[in-house]
This record gives structure tokens, sequence and C-alpha cells, in this order.
């Protein structure tokens, strides 16, 4: 039996996912299909090797992350983003995860060119007030200020292995032990984002650690799934995310992030409308910061029924 199974969740991947099957080898595969409607399915359908699960309805991403796991029975577990294809072994990366002490590994991202996708390959936790200038958008317009180039690992040599705090979950591997003890991916992030990050917190609160392989490579496209979705979707899911994140790991500094989100929904609107010539960011913004507002003094954030409103743009989007 193989010692490490991949995980690819797919969301409209007929583009890139046979590539990224194909880099996976003789390793055992399952792919979760969150409702495609562009043939994804089908394709790996005709990959006899390959376990597919075909959700009727999206499940997001760590939903379907569980359900790939819980199919799997080898001992690691490699996730891997459907644009993502493998450019080594992952030998070093396994003998990485399974090191005393280790919970998780990951390996470098390149593009297309082989550069190291920098910024992205490795980050650390977030604190309070690094989600406090990332929704202010200080570290979009000032990339290399302290808390960006810390955030970002921008002050790390990422061809030197090392411990890590948060590499993301399009090149992931981890013990099944530790999904299992850390009761899977939290599916309240639904349907993606901060999902990976809440992982590595849960698991380095466990004393944990997580091991950077940079001779373990992967070229990455990036951002193939979300660039079909609508631009206020990404927008609601991205928020809603960062605030449940920061409302389950930061205490007291929530109130700092939420009151962040509402200021930065004001800055953003009025960017959104210039740039878009429309006042449709209004009510996209304007629904954001009420949450936001409603969570300051609760803790908790609630649902948001522009949530449902871009579930069904988007089925209607696909249908077209």
């Amino acid at each position: 039996m193989k010692l490490t199974g991949v995980v690819v969740v797919t969301y409209n991947s007929a583009e890139v996912i046979e590539r990224c099957l194909d880099s996976c080898g003789d390793l055992p595969v399952v792919v979760i299909d969150n409702a495609s409607g562009d043939g994804t399915p089908e394709l790996v359908r005709g990959r006899g090797s390959v376990v597919l699960i075909a959700n009727a309805d999206n499940h997001g991403f760590a939903g379907a992350v569980n359900q790939g796991v819980a199919a799997l029975d080898t001992e690691l577990i490699l996730l891997l983003n459907p644009d993502a294809e493998l450019t080594s072994p992952v030998d070093e990366l396994e003998q990485a995860c399974s090191q005393a002490g280790t919970g998780l590994a990951a390996g470098k991202l390149v593009d297309e060119a082989g550069h190291v996708q920098r910024g992205f390959t490795l980050r650390r936790l977030p604190t309070p007030l690094t989600l406090v200038w990332e929704v202010l958008g200080i570290n979009r317009v000032f990339y290399s200020n302290p808390v960006n180039r810390r955030y970002r690992c921008l002050d790390f040599d990422l061809d030197k292995p090392g411990e890590a705090e948060q590499p993301p979950g399009a090149f992931l591997m981890f013990r099944r032990e530790v999904w299992q003890r850390l009761g899977g991916f939290d599916t309240q992030f639904h349907p993606l984002w901060f999902e990976d990050v809440d992982f590595c917190k849960r698991a380095s609160d466990l004393g944990l650690k997580i091991r950077y392989v940079p001779q373990v490579t992967a070229r990455h496209q990036g951002g193939h799934s979300i660039a079909g979705l609508e631009w206020s979707c990404r927008e609601v899911y991205w928020y809603v995310s960062l605030l449940r994140y920061a409302s389950k790991h930061f205490h007291p500094g929530y109130r700092r992030v939420t009151a962040a989100v509402m200021l930065g929904s004001m800055f953003r609107t009025a960017v959104e409308i210039v740039r878009r010539r429309s006042f449709r960011p209004i009510g996209v913004y304007g629904k954001i910061s009420l949450l936001a507002g409603r969570s300051l003094f609760s803790g908790r954030v609630g649902e948001l029924s522009l949530l449902s409103n871009c579930s069904k743009a988007t089925q209607q989007r696909e249908q077209l």
C-alpha cells in the first residue's frame, strides 16, 4: 500500500485537471468535484485509477477535502489544487511529514516560468494587525511594509528548508492522525478561504511542527477555480471567511478586525464605484459592513443572505 494518497478538489477545472492528474503518477488519487458545470467529472471518470466523488452541489473546499481524506486509506495525505502539477517526487516531503513532532509539510510552488511564488508559497499565521492592514488595503498599497513582509514571508529564504507557519492548501501534506485529532477541516469556512489557515493554526496550537521542503516542487497556475466566480461573490466569500477566522482565533483583537472591515468597506465602495462605473458596490460592501457591525459586540459571525444569492448567481451564470 502507498504511504501517500492525493486529494484534489475541483470546481470547473476541466482546463487543468488532466495535467494535475498526470503529474501524480502512480499515487492513489481521489477527486472531489463540487458540482462543476464544465465537464470536469467526465474527464476524471475516464481515468480508471482515479476515484471520483461527484457532489450534486457545492460542499465547499473544507467539506470536499474531508470527503477525500475519508475515502483514502493512506497514512499521509497530499492536498493538491487542480491547477497545480507535481514537478518532483514527494519522498522528501513524506520524510519530513513523518518526523516526530511534525504534523504537516509543504513544498515550493513555482509559476509557469519556474519562479517561486513568493508571498503565496509560505505565509506566517495572520495576527489581528495583519488582517486590519489587509482589509484597509495598506498591504496592497505599501506592499513592502514590515507587517506585510512578515506575513507573506518576504524576509524568508524560500530555497532553504525549515519550519513554517502557514503553507497554502494548494500544496500541503499532513498525517491522517493529525486530521483526525483536529476533527478535519472546519466546514464553517464555506465555500472557501481561510480553511487552510485555520487548519495550520489548530495544528500549531497542538504543538505540531510544519516543515517546509523546497526540494519538492509543484508548478501552480493559481486562482483558476475562483476566476469563474462573479466579482461580488469573491468579495463576500473572502470577507465572511476572514471574519469567521478572526472570531474563532482572536480575543479580544476580533473587534479591531471587524471595525477595520467596516471602515475598509467604505474605502472599497468608493474605489469600486469608480472602477466599475456602477453603484452596485454600495450594496455589496454595505451588506459586508452590516455583517461586521452585527458581530462587533456579539463576537460571532452570523449568516449573510448574500451568500445564498451568490450561489444562485453562480449557478445561473454556468447555465448561460
